[in-house]
């Protein structure tokens, strides 16, 4: 346990923002999942599409407010748009 004021805060503060960045990844994730059991699925182009743009924003948001790395968003962001435009290009066959 901490032994001065200043630790005592500094581990609240702590905590506090382990409880923002978990929230913030755990909602990033859940899209990334929902967007990948969407394209499993083979969903209209249209669906693929709105989704992509829905997790996009989110991991935007995620990594604006610093929970992930810049790099790390836009590499997710780059994998989930091929894989959402290799879906897209299979439909239409």
């Amino acid at each position: 346990m901490a032994n001065y004021k200043n630790a005592e805060k500094a581990l609240r503060q702590s905590q506090r923002r382990r409880m923002y960045n978990k929230r913030n990844i755990s909602m990033m994730r859940t899209y990334i999942k929902k967007l990948r059991k969407k394209i499993e699925e083979r969903a209209s182009e249209e669906e693929l599409k709105d989704m992509l743009r829905k997790t996009v924003a989110i991991i935007d948001r995620t990594v604006k407010k610093g929970v992930i790395k810049e790099n790390t968003g836009n590499r997710y962001k780059s994998r989930l748009s091929i894989q959402v435009n290799k879906a897209i290009s299979e439909t239409k066959k």
